[in-house]
């Protein structure tokens, strides 16, 4: 079954520091259709702003919207410049603290869209 078939996995749990994916557990995480993964900021050097190359690979997964949480007390800032990258390839892009996020995360997800998301379960 190829990626385009697979519905994006729902966010189960939610809590300061902690988010549950299926079986996965995650302080932050990457979702898309078909899969999760830890979002390590360390892998393009984000310091509290949300850069290009932090959605790119979930771009690539063909998403419609993309969701980015801005941190549980939105400290992580989300640049104009990253919005720019997203919808510039046709993606809609949401972006809310990370109890919004989530919420709305998951209600596109349980609608069918094509959704992915980023988000930091802290600050």
């Amino acid at each position: 079954m190829s990626a385009e078939c697979h519905p994006s996995p729902l966010v189960d749990k939610l809590s300061w520091g902690h988010m549950t994916i299926g079986c996965q557990s995650y302080k932050d995480c990457k979702v898309w259709p078909g899969g999760s993964r830890a979002w390590d900021w360390n892998e393009t050097g984000t310091k509290a702003r949300v850069q290009p190359a932090d959605i790119e690979d979930i771009l690539t997964s063909k998403v419609q919207i993309l969701v980015i949480s801005r941190g549980m007390n939105g400290v992580l800032k989300v640049p104009p410049k990253t919005v720019q990258f997203a919808e510039a390839r046709g993606v809609e892009v949401l972006v809310h603290l990370t109890e919004d996020a989530v919420k709305k995360y998951n209600q596109l997800a349980i609608q069918g869209a094509r959704v992915g998301g980023v988000f930091h379960s802290t600050c």
